[in-house]
């Protein structure tokens, strides 16, 4: 089971596909600072390194 929230599993995804934060900002309807907490927390949460290690933790563990 994904510890990612829905918010941090589709910010996550938006990030495997190469959107910067402000780019899922705006197209979420959210603010850049709000992308950037989601994608910390998602990193915190996955225990990885940074963005893309966490994508990677996510995409091996079919949550993403």
């Amino acid at each position: 089971e994904s510890p990612l929230t829905q918010r941090e599993t589709t910010v996550l995804r938006e990030a495997a596909r190469g959107h910067s934060a402000e780019d899922i900002a705006s197209r979420l309807h959210l603010s850049a600072g709000t992308v950037r907490n989601y994608l910390t927390s998602a990193i915190t949460k996955t225990g990885a390194r940074n963005k893309i290690d966490a994508i990677r933790i996510a995409e091996d563990a079919g949550w993403l």
